[in-house]
Formats: structure tokens, sequence, C-alpha cells
């Protein structure tokens, strides 16, 4: 499989984001936006690149402190196969009286609110990160740009072994929920319990009809399982597994996102409250 590396710059002034519009537009004349993006040359270190990139797309010196901020991994659609993705992401201080000059890959650029990111047609990669922020709140709807619905999955366990539950919230493209519930399923490990809530997903995406999803998890491992960054060793996990492999064909793409546990509370609170109902707990 192939992997596409990059890296991505998140540049801040005061509470707004920085965005970029692609010269090369869509056919359908919507623009493409998405946050500072640029390759990783032979020989180059990451830190470098970014600067780099800075400075030949948008024209500017970075002159204050690149950092270090995350590491995100995704599966995105390439023609009719997946491309994995990995994107070192890093936090970018400009100084006040920096000027950017858009150019290159790009023709204009904005500072925008968290809020207004609906407004804009951003790219998957930009989406996946931007989820990934602690300021983001519930009220961003990242669905929307997404252009593509969004399953959110979650299992527990209450003693690891111990009573489960599934929890799952679909979320179509333009920000309406499609279906949302959970479902006590025995007693199982929590790594378990989050692969038969990623199936039970899987599942109810394709009696629905859904073609292009983003499945989102807080479990980091199930992400990074799915994504073909580890192996799935343990026996208890390969059946499930193996059945959620296969119904990855029956989408024309999909992606996995890791997001923090309080971005994925619906899913949480459906799974917990299956295995309340369970015990009459409720």
């Amino acid at each position: 499989m192939k992997q596409r590396v990059r890296v991505v710059g998140i540049v801040q002034k005061e509470d707004e984001i920085l965005i970029m519009k692609k010269s090369q537009g869509r056919v359908d004349g919507s623009p493409m936006w998405e946050l500072p993006t640029g390759k990783i040359k032979f020989g180059e270190q990451p830190e470098e690149a970014i600067d780099r990139t800075l400075e030949e797309y948008l024209g500017v010196e970075v002159t204050k402190k690149t950092t270090l901020h995350d590491v995100v991994t995704f599966m995105a659609p390439q023609g009719s196969s997946q491309l994995s993705n990995l994107y070192i992401v890093y936090r970018v201080s400009l100084t006040t009286e920096t000027k950017i000059r858009a150019r290159e890959r790009y023709s204009a650029y904005k500072y925008i609110k968290p809020e207004e990111m609906g407004n804009y047609r951003l790219d998957e990669a930009s989406v996946v990160v931007l989820e990934m922020e602690e300021h983001v709140g519930a009220h961003v709807n990242y669905k929307e740009v997404a252009n593509s619905a969004t399953v959110y999955v979650d299992g527990c366990s209450r003693g690891n072994p111990g009573p489960s539950g599934i929890g799952y919230k679909i979320v179509g493209e333009n920000g309406q929920v499609l279906a949302e519930g959970g479902e006590f399923i025995g007693f199982a490990t929590s790594r378990v319990a989050e692969y038969y809530a990623l199936k039970e997903g899987m599942q109810l995406a394709l009696e629905l009809g859904l073609k292009t999803v983003r499945f989102v998890s807080d479990n980091l491992m199930l992400v990074n399982q799915m994504n073909g960054i580890y192996k799935v060793k343990n026996r208890d996990l390969l059946p499930i597994f193996d059945d959620v492999q296969k119904m990855v064909q029956g989408f024309e793409a999909c992606a996995f996102t890791h997001v923090a546990r309080e971005q994925n509370t619906a899913a949480d609170r459906q799974a917990n409250l299956a295995v309340d109902r369970q015990f009459g707990l409720e």
C-alpha cells in the first residue's frame, strides 16, 4: 500500500485559523481550501520541510518557534484504491507584522474562526487535523466540510473483561443524524467491544446506502490497526477484524480517524446506556 507523507501547519491569529485556497479549483467551480501543506524533500527533516513550505507557498519566513503538535494517520481514496496518509502537524507562530503572500499552489488565504469552517470546502486531510484540535467545540459541524457521512463508534467494558456494550451515532454529510443507538454484547474485553462497535457502525452505514464514510473512534489502537500502521495479533480480535476488512470493500471510500474521548461522547453514552439497560440501571 502506498503512503503519502506531508507536513502541515496550524497557523493561528488569536482565535482564528489560517486556511489557504488551492490554485487548481474543482471542475464544478467550488474552490477547495486547506491548511498550509507541503511535501518532505529527500534529505530534509520534517521541521525543515514545514519552514520551507511556508516560505515557498506563503512567502513568509518563520522567525518564531515552530513546534511539533501531532502526527495523524488516515486512509483516503486514490482512484479505485486506498491511500495511507501520514501528516506531521506543526503549530506555527508568526509575528503580528508578518504579511502572507499566497503563491504557487495557493491563490488566496483567510483567517477564519472555527465555527465558520462549515462555509468552506476543506480537503479531507485538513478536516482530520482540525478534528484533533482541543479548541474545536461541539457546535462546529465538520461533517459538512468533510463532504461525507461520519460514523462515531465506541465500546465499553465494565471489568475488562466484563459486561460490555457498543454505541454508535451516524451523521449524514449535511449534519443530520441518520441513526443512533447501542447494544449489550455480553461479557468481553474493551478491545473486543471497540471492534464490535465498529462492525455494527459499518453494517448500519451499508444498510443506509452510504458510500463515502469516515469512521471516528477514540481508541487509537483500533484506528492505527484499521489504517495498517499496526497488525492485529490478538486471537479474540482477528475474526472480527477479518469481518470488518471484508465490509470495507462495500464502500467507495472510507477513512478511520482518531479523536479525543470528549469528541466521541454520543457513542460512549450509547454504549454505557446499553449496559445499564441490561441490568436495569437505566
